[in-house]
């Protein structure tokens, strides 16, 4: 199978599937001498595992990472990193059924006539599963660009028709929230909805808000690796994700470049500053200095228990009621991917960017 990595100085490869006996990631040009162990990647982890709300699958998975290389002592060696979750939780059986029928909102389907045959437990390689190497790989990244004073925060902007309320952000509730809304007002109207979807065997989809603050300008290529394309390209990589948009995003359709246009303005301190962020921190596919402001349109979970119509493998219409353990909302979970991807793209980018000015190339060598 093509296409399992992702990155250019960074290069990450994720392996494995929802049923089989472990899942990961190696992690190549990752720099050596940070300091890491598997308590700052689990944290990141726990934050997309199953089972820990009643907004989430009730399968139960602890999802604990081990490090196979590329540390040693504590640090990073510069070499691939190498990690693994095993599996501890499949109920294959409850999939079995499936094998024989392509479940609507699913990769069935494809899957079938791209390899001529699939892995139908739990979905495979097209399973939210998957992700777990990419938010074990974005742990790492996110802990570097902290050390910049770079911060990415994802958060649930909404489920449903229920959004947040700006004014009342409060950044600690992301964590501890069932919906991963930073509006504890919101989060319980939320978990209303969800609760009134898993009633009526249903699910619902929402909105994930990515916020990357400290970003200096001029990260991003002014072609094809624009720092918006190549972030639309991370976060469109994750199975439920239907929508990409930045900034004022699809309203700037029927703004007027007065209304759009970010003006600069200088500081007093010397620095240069917008007086509003339309653009959402990118212009020219590069990074304008202020907050890059990302959102992700996430489809409601594909597997419901009502009754639904679809086809089987010998072309007969058919009925079908899908059983197993299964989110109503993927949302609340996919808010720490959506950040991983961020994260990933742009220290990848940054990266880059350390090489593209004669002076910065000597100035790093006329200091060693």
């Amino acid at each position: 199978m093509a296409g399992s990595t992702l990155g250019k100085n960074i290069v990450i490869s994720t392996w494995g599937e929802s049923h089989g006996k472990a899942l990961g990631v190696v992690i190549d040009g990752f720099p050596a001498g940070m300091e890491l162990d598997e308590r700052d990647i689990q944290k990141f982890l726990d934050r997309r595992k199953p089972g820990t709300s009643s907004a989430t699958t009730s399968r139960k998975e602890d999802d604990l990472v081990e490090i196979l290389s590329g540390v040693f002592e504590g640090r990073t060696t510069g070499t691939p990193i190498s990690l693994m979750v095993k599996n501890t939780s499949q109920r294959s059986a409850d999939y079995s059924e499936i094998a024989g029928y392509y479940r609507p909102g699913h990769a069935d389907y494809g899957f079938d006539e791209k390899y001529g045959f699939r892995d139908y437990r739990g979905g495979g390689r097209s399973s939210g599963r998957e992700t777990i190497g990419r938010v074990a790989s974005g742990a790492l990244c996110s802990k570097l660009l902290s050390q910049m004073g770079i911060e990415v925060c994802a958060y649930t902007k909404s489920i449903g028709d229920v959004e947040i309320d700006p004014s009342k952000f409060d950044k600690s509730a992301i964590y501890s929230t069932p919906t991963a809304m930073p509006d504890a007002d919101a989060d319980k109207r939320a978990m209303e909805l969800i609760q009134k979807c898993r009633e009526d065997m249903d699910s619902i989809g929402g909105v994930i808000e990515c916020r990357i603050t400290g970003v200096p300008a001029g990260i991003g290529e002014p072609v094809f690796d624009k720092l918006d394309a190549r972030l639309s390209q991370a976060i469109m990589s994750v199975g439920a994700v239907k929508a990409v948009e930045f900034g004022d995003g699809t309203k700037v359709a029927r703004y007027r470049g007065s209304e759009n246009n970010d003006e600069f303005e200088m500081m007093s301190d010397g620095s240069v500053s917008k007086k509003t962020n339309h653009s959402g921190g990118v212009l020219g596919g590069m990074s304008d200095g202020s907050d890059i402001i990302v959102r992700a349109y996430i489809k409601p979970t594909p597997s419901i228990a009502r009754t639904q119509s679809t086809i089987n493998k010998s072309g007969e219409n058919i009925d079908i009621n899908i059983k197993g353990r299964h989110d109503p909302v993927v949302v609340p979970r996919a808010v720490v991917v959506i950040e991983s991807m961020c994260a990933l793209t742009l220290l990848d980018l940054m990266i880059s960017n350390m090489s593209s000015r004669a002076d910065y190339i000597t100035s790093f060598y006329k200091n060693k």
